[in-house]
């Protein structure tokens, strides 16, 4: 796997959510990267493969891949069919401002991360339903007939309440070992440091943890991933680290809550990272 020195942010939201409906003739490369905002993927056609967090997926029509936020991630694309999918971006606050307290529309992003399991397959009349929906949601985008805006927005909700409830009710493809590829002590990994972020995870101390040598360890992280472990928990520090400061925690104290020993190294590995310092971020 290619190995690349950091994950890249793409995309920048200014609206709500946006809707694309791209087609892929050919296979452009596209390496590992992140988003500020939770996505939704659509396949509609096309031989694809997703890696999210280590985890590869082997998509079908009709499969729904669910992105959260700051989850690195990276399509494989088959150049032999033309790719083609719905891409819904969907802002955090729009989420926020269109939840309530006891149901959150950004639920199944948050589910499906703690699952480490990311891919939604529906069943035949689930898939007639969405392309309904879908369709009605383009057609809304796309008029300038009066409530036109507002309708788009209701079917937004509808379709994240649909999604929802699907992943609720457990309507992944989890059971369907073709579907994807998981290493489980990769796996293991991944989930302890996205809980202990904050403490020591050294090479030695993830080796001792696991029982792995240092070397099979960090070689068998990085084929999985396509990152070395330091590098892998750096971007995750900073990625934390960066969700606090937007939440209103001041710098410093970010800073220690993702396991930042020295003021300076985050004010550094931040700089090179988002490309400003952290006041500037908030």
């Amino acid at each position: 796997m290619t190995e690349y020195r950091e994950a890249d942010k793409r995309g920048y939201l200014r609206e709500d959510f946006r809707l694309f409906r791209l087609k892929d003739a050919e296979a452009p490369e596209v390496g590992y990267h992140y988003h500020e905002f939770d996505k939704l993927v659509l396949v509609l056609g096309g031989r694809i493969t997703y890696v999210v967090e280590g985890v590869t997926y082997f998509l079908q029509p009709w499969d729904i891949l669910l992105i959260r936020r700051n989850m690195i991630h990276r399509p494989i694309i088959d150049a032999s069919e033309p790719y083609e999918r719905i891409v819904i971006w969907l802002g955090r606050d729009y989420l926020k401002e269109r939840s309530g307290d006891a149901e959150p529309l950004d639920q199944c992003f948050d589910t499906v991360r703690d699952r480490g399991f990311h891919l939604l397959r529906t069943t035949p009349e689930r898939r007639i339903f969405y392309m309904n929906l879908l369709q009605t949601l383009e057609e809304a985008l796309r008029s300038r007939e009066f409530g036109a805006a507002r309708l788009a927005d209701v079917l937004c909700q509808q379709l994240l309440i649909a999604v929802n409830r699907d992943v609720i009710s457990s309507h992944t493809a989890s059971d369907a070992p073709e579907s994807y590829r998981v290493d489980k002590k990769v796996e293991e990994i991944l989930q302890y440091i996205a809980a202990h972020l904050s403490e020591e995870l050294s090479v030695e101390v993830l080796s001792q943890k696991f029982y792995l040598s240092r070397y099979y360890l960090m070689h068998r992280f990085k084929a999985v991933t396509g990152y070395s472990l330091h590098q892998y928990i750096r971007q995750k520090r900073l990625l934390r680290a960066a969700e606090l400061i937007r939440e209103g925690e001041m710098v410093m104290k970010a800073a220690e809550q993702v396991g930042f020993k020295e003021y300076s190294t985050f004010l550094r590995a931040f700089q090179a990272m988002f490309h400003m310092s952290p006041r500037e971020f908030q």
